[in-house]
């Protein structure tokens, strides 16, 4: 009751393929291939960012503009965050 046998499983790839087609499955195969290739990327691209953010230096504030500054320049880290 617990167990198929081969012949069952055969017959439902059988039903599978009729249904969805080769070509619907190839695509979907792929399409889960590449999200799951994405998803352990990011995770390892979130793990080195995370470690490399703290231990690196905190970034120097910006408490005013310093005495040599010019009035034409544009501070890239401020506009960002507006």
């Amino acid at each position: 009751m617990g167990s198929f046998s081969i012949w069952h499983w055969l017959i439902v790839l059988l039903v599978v393929v009729m249904i969805f087609g080769t070509k619907k499955l190839r695509n979907m195969g792929s399409d889960l291939g590449g999200a799951v290739k994405g998803f352990k990327d990011g995770m390892k691209d979130g793990s080195t960012t995370d470690a490399t953010a703290a231990s690196s230096a905190p970034a120097a504030q910006v408490t005013g503009q310093p005495a040599n500054s010019d009035k034409s320049t544009i501070d890239v880290e401020a506009r960002q965050k507006s």
